[in-house]
């Protein structure tokens, strides 16, 4: 059976993993909807290819290029935030919400308004936006697939099992390419060396965020919306080689661990074939070839951000999406040379020290708070020692 889907975000690299999923199982998907930023050239490629209905940009600025680049192919062409959220309320079977950072909330949440079924990528729609977005998806009957690696993973260990009989989620972390450094060797980390993760391939925001463990914090988060079992009941820990995807124990101390490859096309094929199984071109697991796991306590001295997420969500209130729209900040400055390393989650800290504001209720409660954060962080880098 073929069904419909609408990919939001994809020219990234959770997009091109589900494109290249759906490129070898073509007569099971028919696209309706790609979208992305300002790669106009690379979306028009791909809508061809994939014979999409629409393409869309998120900056206006770029839709001429796409118009240009779509020329003769009947494939409409739309820009701007208010395209973006028609488009990914178009009626499919699927929508894949892959759009980095803030700027994915407000398509994310149309999708999830519409109905359907949403294979939620964007993280940062759940840790501005939880309580909101599940709302919102309880009223639509909407069903929320995690896709990042770690939330798919519990999704999967928890299958067939009551979550009133767990009694611990373990998230993994690689603990990113410096978690061998000390304090002074991390204080001169370049951009370059950030964006080298060990073991992922993934955008730079969301790479940054694995350096300083920033991402972990935030999945933290995402994993108190989407699995109920209590904060307390949640822990991360450093696992270098990636190959433990997150766990799960119940209460008679059993461990159900899933482990694979370190490719998103794991994670999203589960999500594709969900409640079944589709085959992959990923080359099989060899335990004895990688030799061992190894696992070991994340050190908040040097890397605060996941004590920083956690006190955040304990916090409540608008504090999380107050952190999210500091870090985009901050990741941001430390990419275009502002600031140092260390300085992300200091500017972090910074605005959630210096920025309150009542707890959101609706999306656009969210969407200004986002913008007045963002005001508070930059505050912070003008500051700052700028190294």
């Amino acid at each position: 059976m073929t069904r419909s889907i609408s990919i939001l975000g994809a020219t990234g690299s959770i997009g091109a993993s589900t494109l290249d999923l759906i490129r070898h199982n073509r007569e099971s998907w028919r696209v309706e909807a790609l979208t992305a930023n300002c790669s106009a050239v690379e979306l028009a490629q791909l809508a061809r290819e994939f014979g999409a209905k629409i393409a869309i940009v998120g900056d206006q600025t770029y839709l001429s290029d796409l118009r240009d680049a779509l020329a003769g192919s009947g494939i409409e062409a739309a820009g701007g935030n208010k395209a973006l959220c028609e488009a990914a309320a178009r009626p499919v079977d699927m929508t894949v919400a892959a759009i980095v950072g803030c700027a994915g909330l407000a398509p994310t949440m149309a999708a999830v308004e519409r109905g359907g079924t949403i294979a939620l990528a964007n993280k940062e729609a759940l840790v501005s936006a939880g309580d909101i977005l599940k709302s919102a998806s309880e009223c639509a009957d909407t069903v929320l697939l995690p896709t990042d690696s770690e939330h798919n993973a519990i999704f999967q260990c928890l299958a067939g099992n009551d979550i009133t009989n767990v009694r611990r989620i373990v998230l993994t972390a690689s603990g990113g390419p410096f978690r061998t450094l000390d304090a002074e060797a991390l204080k001169s980390v370049t951009r370059e060396q950030a964006l080298k993760h060990p073991n992922w391939e993934m955008g730079a925001k969301i790479t940054v965020d694995s350096a300083t463990m920033m991402n972990k914090g935030l999945e933290f988060i995402e994993a108190h919306h989407l699995f109920p079992i209590g904060l307390e009941n949640i822990e991360i820990i450093v696992h270098p080689q990636s190959i433990v995807h997150s766990m799960v124990e119940y209460r008679d101390r059993s461990v159900l661990a899933q482990l694979g490859p370190s490719d998103m096309r794991v994670p999203i094929a589960s999500c594709l074939a969900y409640p079944d199984r589709m085959e992959t071109r990923l080359k099989p697991l060899d335990l004895a070839a990688i030799g061992q796991l190894t696992f070991q306590a994340p050190n908040e001295e040097l890397f605060p951000a996941t004590r920083i997420c956690r006190e955040a969500i304990e916090a409540g209130g608008a504090a999380p999406a107050i952190l999210n729209a500091a870090n985009e900040i901050a990741v941001e400055a430390f990419l275009d040379g502002q600031i140092r390393f260390t300085r992300i989650t200091a500017v972090v800290e910074h605005t959630l020290a210096r920025y309150s504001a009542a707890a959101p209720s609706t999306l656009e409660d969210v969407l200004a708070i986002d913008g007045e954060a963002r005001i508070c962080a930059r505050d912070a880098l003008e500051s700052s020692a700028l190294v």
